[in-house]
């Protein structure tokens, strides 16, 4: 993979796709944790004295037309923040501005571009030959052929990645091909279905594997266990049933349950003892997990085990950040919720690796090839 830091970028004038797809409200970044891991590329940039020109998606916007609810301004004004730079937004990609004014501009959101979701070569060629070179550090949207991760990689007079880029490829290579036994991996969510692929890959690489959240719920129904009212994929019960006969699937053996998710209440259950009205809504971390964690000397964590934005429902979670925070093993943990669990019980950096991606990351420890990977060379970097 063509890499940053072995370019000649001296008073280049340079387009760097980002990641900045954060979550806003009333015109406010609520969590900046993708912002501040781009700023390490581009204070790169800065000190080679580089012209800037940043370009991100933000939300699902209708293609072609401008919603001021989903404008960058407000990840403008959050990155000038915490760079202490001034930011200049353009509102459109023919814009004289371009590398004219400030050293640093933000693109407005690439979705209101027609031709981004569908790859079109003519934007593509636009974005890439706005510049001199076009770095592609969102690993985020690595998984997606749009004009902007895929398109404009290849047009471009030349491409390359980012730091962001090189460092997450790096660390989910450690993980998936340099594995220090034992390796256990705890995979959550609503759905089995939305994680299948992930867990079989991993069946053939862990040595357990800790469900939790929806998941947990088919696992045990598939076992034979009530699970009352609760979320549960009754199509993949037999599937549930095969990936637990390898025996590396770690089961709760208590649960959390409560009469509805707004309840300000919850009861914890052995798992034969769920009522047929009972629901699910957080796990209780066994002993058995407990010990199974502080041994293990590589971690992969994706997803909550409960529905910990809600008091009730977020001991099982809370539980497991600190005893992985606790860990001396190498961890990385992905997913948007995933990360939001760690800030909000843990400091962030008492896990090894923390991934931006979402849908990228779960893709890439599938051991599938996400196409910006590709179109930039390759999947190697040291």
């Amino acid at each position: 993979m063509r890499l940053l830091k072995d370019q000649d970028l001296s008073n280049k004038n340079v387009v760097l796709r980002l990641d900045l797809n954060v979550p806003i409200q009333d015109k406010r970044v609520l969590d900046s944790t993708r912002i501040s891991a781009t700023v390490p590329t581009i204070k790169y940039l800065l000190d080679k004295n580089c012209k800037v020109l940043l370009i991100s998606h933000l939300g699902r916007p209708e293609e072609g037309k401008f919603d001021i609810n989903l404008s960058m301004h407000p990840v403008a004004e959050k990155l000038s923040e915490i760079l202490n730079h001034e930011i200049d937004l353009i509102d459109s990609l023919s814009s004289s501005d371009i590398f004219n004014t400030t050293q640093i501009q933000l693109l407005e959101n690439l979705r209101f571009l027609v031709g981004e979701k569908d790859n079109k070569e003519e934007l593509g060629n636009q974005l890439a030959n706005k510049g001199d070179i076009y770095i592609f550090d969102a690993f985020g949207t690595a998984h997606r052929k749009q004009a902007s991760t895929h398109s404009a990689i290849q047009q471009a007079k030349f491409s390359c990645a980012g730091l962001l880029l090189e460092k997450e490829i790096n660390s989910l290579n450690k993980a998936l091909t340099s594995i220090e036994s034992p390796f256990t991996a705890v995979i959550a969510g609503s759905k089995i279905s939305t994680k299948l692929k992930l867990i079989a890959h991993l069946n053939s690489k862990a040595d357990f594997i800790i469900v939790g959240g929806g998941i947990a719920n088919t696992f045990l129904k598939s076992q034979g266990f009530s699970v009352g009212e609760s979320l549960v994929e009754n199509d993949m019960i037999e599937i549930a049933e095969e990936l637990f006969n390898s025996g590396k699937i770690i089961l709760p053996n208590k649960v959390i349950v409560a009469d509805s998710i707004d309840s300000n209440y919850s009861t914890i259950k052995n798992i034969d003892s769920v009522s047929s009205s009972d629901k699910i809504f957080d796990i209780n971390l066994s002993s058995n997990m407990s010990e199974i964690l502080k041994s293990s000397k590589t971690i992969l964590w994706n997803g909550p085990i409960g529905v910990f934005e809600k008091e009730p429902f977020q001991k099982g979670t809370h539980q497991l950040a600190t005893t992985i925070a606790k860990s001396k093993a190498f961890s990385l943990a992905g997913g948007g919720e995933t990360l939001a669990a760690i800030n909000k019980f843990i400091n962030k950096d008492k896990v090894s690796y923390c991934s931006t991606g979402g849908g990228a990351f779960l893709e890439y420890m599938e051991g599938k090839i996400l196409p910006s990977i590709q179109a930039l060379g390759g999947l190697k970097c040291h």
